[in-house]
């Protein structure tokens, strides 16, 4: 009988004694499960952090590359400018010009900061440093999105020539562009973007004007429209609409041919202001300025021999 309780309180100081282990390796586990839950928030948080900061210094290296290569001061000034705005100060010591096919074509924008720590903070590490680098490039453009098919020579003066002393392009100069036979019989400064040979009509011409062409161009040869059009009401309507913008306009070096089977040889793009309109039959003119400009599109490969006539693309290179 003594045997038997003797052995009870053993088993029951045993049972205590493993329920009393597993307390404590429960506890163990829910530490460990707690660190490691909290060990993937601050992962998490900081991956988010550089997340972010990598969006701010891509969009502080595109906005400073607009300006290159022409002007590398006004480029530096709109990166750091563009990244207070995103809510961080970006040293001059984080940025970089460099030339990549020409001189100062190039920025590249470093910015760090630290990224605040949840769980970590129990064991004395409060913040966390994220980095984050961006290149932003100026390139010519090759293949243009949103052209108008308003064909413009390059024997332009504003284009080819001089003004007031200095070598063409020349940009924001009050200037008119001709809209009458342009050297070809059925050829008066029209452009067939699509491919079609002569025959695309002026409504189709019309939505070009007003809205651009909505496919990537490339240089090379394009039909000639046939036929004047400057006084088609829906040619008038869509340039009239666009007053005081700019359209991209192809710009070519020679017209080969007669007819619907005439080329222009497009060599180049240019941005062109529209300040008015005026269409009369086989003629007419359209008054405006030449400018610089970013515009969309893929840049052109390298080596080339396009004229730079002020239109550039920027990408992120890296």
């Amino acid at each position: 009988m003594a045997g038997r309780k003797l052995g009870a309180k053993r088993a029951k100081a045993a049972g205590r004694s493993e329920s009393g282990q597993a307390v404590v390796l429960s506890v163990v586990w829910m530490i460990v499960l707690l660190g490691m839950a909290g060990l993937v928030i601050d992962v998490g948080s900081w991956y988010r952090s550089q997340r972010d900061l990598q969006a701010d210094a891509d969009a502080a290296a595109l906005a400073g590359a607009q300006d290159l290569p022409d002007n590398t001061s006004t480029a530096s000034g709109q990166a750091k400018s563009y990244a207070l705005k995103n809510g961080f100060t970006l040293p001059t010591s984080g940025i970089t010009i460099t030339g990549t096919v020409v001189p100062d074509d190039s920025i590249t924008v470093k910015v760090d900061k630290n990224a605040p720590t949840f769980f970590a903070k129990v064991f004395g590490v409060a913040t966390v440093p994220v980095r984050a680098e961006a290149t932003a490039k100026s390139s010519l453009l090759g293949s243009a999105k949103y052209v108008a098919p308003i064909a413009v020579n390059i024997q332009h003066p504003m284009l080819s020539g001089m003004n007031a002393g200095v070598n063409c392009p020349c940009f924001d100069v009050p200037t008119t562009l001709p809209l009458g036979k342009t050297g070809a019989p059925g050829a008066f400064a029209l452009i067939d973007l699509d491919g079609n040979q002569g025959g695309t009509g002026a409504s189709d011409l019309a939505n070009w004007i007003q809205n651009g062409f909505q496919d990537y161009l490339d240089l090379g040869d394009y039909f000639s429209n046939t036929g004047a059009k400057w006084d088609s009401s829906a040619i008038a309507d869509s340039l009239n609409a666009r007053l005081g913008t700019v359209l991209m306009f192809p710009v070519y070096d020679t017209l080969t041919g007669t007819g619907v089977t005439a080329l222009y040889h497009v060599i180049a793009w240019v941005g062109f202001r529209i300040d008015s309109f005026d269409g009369s039959g086989s003629s007419g003119s359209i008054t405006g300025a030449f400018t610089s400009i970013t515009w969309e599109g893929l840049p052109a490969t390298q080596p080339n021999s396009e004229p730079n006539l002020g239109v550039r693309v920027v990408t992120l290179i890296h």
